[in-house]
């Protein structure tokens, strides 16, 4: 019924209009890069073939409610529902890939030392929880970009097609959030020690 060449457009179309099949082609269509996305992040098959199922089973409750409407843009909606379900993933397990941050602004470096004693762990535990809390206060875009990159290790390529905007527009979200933490840090008056 469906070849190839069928736009994404045209399937969300159909299978909201009732063609089961439709749905079908979509996910072999973008299965692998999708499937390959969250395993990147998690580390883990059981809990990314979830995370999948999680992902298609909330596409499905959109498609059925009506409230799709990002026409021709099917597989960086689909990218950015997985990149929220693996964020949800992460707070529930209460634990927070670990990254590396080469930017200018590292305020997240104290959190790197492998060799911790107990005082020091407690301290580096707070400051975790008390960057987390700030990070909530920025923009929800900023927000967004900052822990893909940060928290979750994405590349802004990555970060680009999770989110359907440039390259270029991830960067300067990421540049911003960085300079509105860095605000909200001396706002706040919050010392962050080595």
């Amino acid at each position: 019924m469906y070849k190839n060449v069928a736009q994404d457009s045209i399937l969300v179309r159909d299978y909201v209009n009732g063609r089961e099949l439709a749905l079908e082609y979509l996910i072999k269509r973008h299965q692998q890069k999708i499937y390959s996305f969250i395993y990147s992040k998690v580390h883990n098959r059981d809990v990314t073939e979830d995370i999948f199922q999680d992902t298609f089973i909330k596409v499905i409750r959109t498609l059925k409610r009506g409230n799709y409407n990002e026409e021709g843009k099917f597989l960086p909606w689909v990218m950015r529902i997985a990149h929220n379900l693996i964020i949800d993933h992460f707070r529930k397990s209460n634990r927070m890939p670990s990254f590396n941050n080469t930017d200018e602004f590292d305020i997240f470096s104290v959190l790197s030392d492998n060799e911790l004693n107990a005082e020091k762990q407690l301290i580096k535990d707070q400051i975790l929880s008390d960057v987390r809390e700030l990070v909530e206060e920025l923009p929800e875009e900023q927000r967004e970009v900052l822990k893909m990159r940060i928290y979750m290790d994405m590349s802004f390529n990555e970060i680009s097609e999770a989110t359907g905007v440039s390259i270029n527009t991830a960067l300067g979200r990421m540049r911003y959030a960085l300079i509105n933490l860095r605000k909200i840090i001396e706002k706040n008056k919050i010392i962050l020690v080595n």
